[in-house]
């Protein structure tokens, strides 16, 4: 159970290194993919803020606005 190497093989330096690049190209690959997903998602809700704040706003004007009234002597 030693993983596909026989008991009598040491691991060398070169074993070590291709394990740890394989390792970091999965984590990396996986990273890049949450990247990607997180920035979608974070631009999807800063819109949706933008927008329910813009008509909130809106709403908010059109309830409390005062009309003023000129005239010319």
């Amino acid at each position: 159970m030693t993983g596909g190497r026989s008991g009598g093989d040491r691991i060398t330096r070169d074993d070590l290194e291709a394990k740890f690049r394989a390792l970091q190209s999965d984590i990396h690959g996986r990273a890049t993919d949450k990247k990607q997903t997180l920035v979608t998602v974070g631009s999807s809700v800063s819109a949706a803020v933008v927008i329910i704040a813009y008509l909130l706003g809106r709403r908010s004007g059109r309830r409390r606005g005062s009309r003023v009234e000129f005239r010319r002597f």
